[in-house]
Parts: C-alpha cells; structure tokens; sequence
C-alpha cells in the first residue's frame, strides 16, 4: 500500500479529538451537540483533502499524502487551487498528524442543533469544492461589498446554497 492510499484523516480525528477532551474542555464557545469528526477526505494534488468538524469550527483541511506540505511560519498563508476556486490556507503542525493546512470555515459553530446538520454541511462543502460550478461572481462580489461595508451576510437575503458555498467562494 503506498502513502496516498493510506487516510490520514483518522489519525486527524484522534488527534482533534484529544484536544477537545484536553485543550478545549469546558471552552464556553464549544457547542455540545457537535463531536469531532474528520468528513469526506480524498486525495488531492499529492495530499488529502476534507473538512474538519469540531464543537468549536469547521475547518477545510490539507493533510500529508504522497507529497509533504510545506510548513508555513504563524501568519504565513498559502493559497490553494481547486476547481472551485482558490482558497487560502494557514498551517499547523499536530504531531500526531504532521505539518497540514487549515481553512477556516465556521467558527464558532453555534448554529448547528445536531451533529448531522454540521456533518450536512462539510460534506455539501466538499461536494462544491470540486465542483468547477462551485463558486460564483456574484456570490463573491456580494462578500467583498459587505466585508468593505463591515455588514453581517446574516442581514441578506441568501439561499441555503449560497450559506453553504460562503466559505469556496476564491478568488
């Protein structure tokens, strides 16, 4: 078996996991309903691609396959291409996991009722992050116009594709 064939996700999870039952116990901004999950991993570009779900966010995750990722000094972003768009990455170093990439999505993660609703959610996001339809102008001019107006998004109009597309939309 070669390294691509081997998910990291699982050691991702078990990772994230004992952070949540270490590091992040009895946070205030942990929503109960939600466990760690790491959800619809797949091989991308020589690394792993997929979402992180946590009682505290949702993260677009890269982790090592065939190729190892480059470690990125705190602040030190990245940008990522994928047929939805390009994104940008943070790095983190889990010695369990390695040096991997994070995109945060949504944190906190206060509005999800259950566990199934965020699970929902990542697995949408991975299905339009490979999508080439994936992100659109419109949807990215309308955050840029709100982000410069410092709006919340949550005073427009959208529909549930446009939530769940907000974290893709790359320029």
């Amino acid at each position: 078996m070669n390294r691509e064939e081997r998910n990291p996700a699982g050691r991702l999870q078990q990772a994230f996991e004992r952070i949540a039952a270490t590091r992040m116990a009895d946070l205030p901004i942990l929503n109960p309903a939600l466990h760690v999950e790491a959800v619809g991993f797949r091989p991308w570009q020589g690394s792993w691609a997929g979402v992180l779900v946590t009682p505290w966010m949702l993260n677009l995750m890269l982790l090592p396959g065939v190729e190892q990722l480059e470690a990125l000094a705190p602040g030190q972003r990245k940008r990522w291409s994928f047929p939805s768009g390009i994104y940008e990455f943070m790095g983190m170093n889990e010695p369990a996991v390695g040096v991997c990439h994070a995109c945060q999505l949504i944190s906190p993660v206060a509005e999800f009722a259950t566990h199934e609703a965020a699970r929902e959610v990542a697995l949408e996001i991975i299905k339009e992050l490979f999508s080439e339809t994936g992100a659109d102008g419109d949807l990215a001019d309308m955050l840029e116009e709100a982000r410069l107006k410092g709006e919340s998004l949550g005073s427009r109009g959208m529909t549930r594709r446009d939530f769940l597309r907000l974290p893709f939309v790359g320029r």
